[in-house]
């Protein structure tokens, strides 16, 4: 299997944070020795410059693999595509067949959060202790807003993940290094507390900016996503006044925001500055701080979408492949919604104007992904130096959570089909049928984030959310792979290294006893 995570540590914010790390999980040496050429937690602390690089340092951890540049390979762990490389053991996920020990995103999100919540803490504790003038009390909550909107994301993968879970909102010491499991409410609770927070004390600003700095609007996106996801609970029927909470964020942010005029904008370096689209993004920036999105999907290969997914986008006149009279056997990309060929490429990357790409690796669906490539960067390859933002929230997003929980709480009207309607006009994609029921459209809102939002590493919550996880992946027929999903999986093991090193205070999951 490729070790790709490793490539990343080589670029300049990773140097920051491993430096910053240090002084952030430091104890005071009993001999008290203080290098005076390094840094140490006793020289650290001492100014606002200080606590810039930690912030820095701190958005940094966002850069760890499976929160960015391997968003993509989240559509593995579904219907949508394969990972021929085993990228976060997707091939076990798939198959059902995961355990305590097994490594990938099972083992990587659990550790990676904790790894990162751990120096979030401490820059808050430092931060709360801090008496130097040169931090109002106004930019000490924004600081706090800044890293609490970061907790708040880490912890929401744990919840959604894991369910019970520890939580730890102090800094550790060598007799608490040890914590229990709490119930999965707190741990909501606990986020949705961080997120709050964020919002009454990030920068009120028109919108995003593409500073790298979170503001009030990509927490309020935040809590939206959390909202919409947790309104589901078990049983895949949603709490309507949870998805009015969700609703009001939504109509708040349509207003700071507006669709980015070309959809390929939202993942190439040049178009993502000033996007008024991106509401949060990890940001990269060459030569120094790069990721390797197109060495990997361009290059190697590590997603391969899958035939039924290609299938799922319609023809131009809005009917479903295969049914509407456009359909073209011979050319999957003619009279097709125009986000396919802009998301999927057939063997290998073209451009046009004879900028291609010829993969290293091979193409076992025949597929590769074209969303996140940038012609700018050709030829692909291991030097590749691909800067492109990794966007964590985008208004296409807001949207179709505006129109999901819309539907629900009142049905498909006006505003529905305006949300929708907007979306696709944004491809020359033709409008929703007028008429259609509350079922019909809910079909419709599920397909449309498929296709907007495909390797934006949704689709897999997507799915649990909805409680559809089953019966969607255990009927994958070009999986490459035999699917099985079970109900345990709702919920994954907890890595069986922290079981071990808990000495039996923390208690695995029921489901892998």
């Amino acid at each position: 299997m490729l070790n790709f995570n490793t490539l990343i540590m080589k670029n300049h914010f990773y140097k920051i944070f491993i430096i910053i790390s240090v002084v952030l999980s430091s104890c005071t040496n009993q001999l008290d020795i203080l290098p005076t050429d390094q840094i140490s937690s006793a020289t650290f602390w001492k100014s606002k410059s200080d606590f810039d690089k930690a912030l820095t340092a701190i958005y940094a951890t966002m850069q760890s693999y499976e929160f960015s540049h391997e968003q993509p390979v989240w559509d593995c762990l579904t219907d949508n595509a394969y990972a021929q490389h085993n990228s976060g053991s997707a091939k076990e996920i798939v198959a059902g067949s995961i355990s305590p020990s097994t490594g990938g995103y099972v083992a990587g999100v659990y550790n990676d959060s904790y790894k990162w919540i751990a120096t979030i803490n401490i820059f808050l504790k430092q931060l709360e202790s801090y008496k130097g003038t040169d931090i109002s009390d106004a930019l000490k909550k924004q600081y706090s807003g800044e890293v609490k909107f970061l907790r708040a994301f880490y912890y929401f993968q744990l919840y959604y993940l894991y369910g019970d879970v520890p939580l730890v909102l102090e800094p550790l010491t060598v007799e608490t290094q040890i914590q229990p499991k709490v119930p999965a409410t707190q741990i909501l609770n606990a986020v949705l507390a961080d997120v709050d927070f964020a919002i009454a004390n990030l920068p009120d600003v028109p919108y995003y900016q593409n500073s790298g700095h979170a503001v009030v609007t990509s927490a309020e996106a935040l809590k939206a996503r959390v909202l919409i996801f947790v309104a589901y609970g078990n049983t895949g029927t949603p709490n309507l006044e949870t998805l009015k909470q969700v609703k009001d964020l939504t109509v708040h942010i349509q207003k700071e925001y507006s669709l980015s005029s070309n959809f390929d904008n939202l993942y190439r370096s040049a178009g993502q500055k000033g996007n008024q689209e991106i509401i949060y993004s990890v940001n990269y920036l060459a030569p120094n701080n790069t990721a390797p999105w197109d060495m990997y999907y361009g290059d190697w290969v590590v997603v391969s979408p899958l035939q039924n997914f290609v299938n799922d986008f319609e023809c131009i006149d809005g009917l479903p492949y295969g049914v509407s009279p456009l359909t073209d056997t011979n050319d999957i990309f003619k009279n097709r919604d125009p986000r396919l060929a802009k998301s999927v490429y057939k063997d290998h990357p073209d451009f046009g104007g004879g900028k291609i790409q010829i993969p290293s690796n091979s193409r076992p669906t025949g597929y590769g992904i074209m969303k996140y490539l940038d012609p700018a960067n050709l030829p692909f390859g291991f030097s590749t130096l691909s800067a492109q933002n990794a966007v964590i929230f985008r208004l296409g997003e807001v949207l179709l959570m505006y129109a999901e929980a819309q539907n629900e709480i009142a049905g498909p009207d006006e505003t529905v089909y305006d949300a929708m309607t907007k979306l696709r006009a944004r491809v020359q994609m033709p409008a929703y049928p007028a008429g259609l029921s509350k079922e019909a459209m809910r079909l419709r809102i599920r397909h449309e984030r498929r296709i907007e939002l495909c390797f934006e590493g949704l689709r897999y919550f997507d799915l649990k959310r909805w409680r559809i996880a089953k019966e969607i992946m255990n009927n994958v027929k070009d999986g490459l792979l035999p699917y099985h999903f079970e109900d345990k999986l709702y919920r994954w093991p907890l890595p069986q290294t922290e079981i071990d090193k808990s000495g039996g205070v923390l208690i695995q999951n029921p489901d892998y006893n």
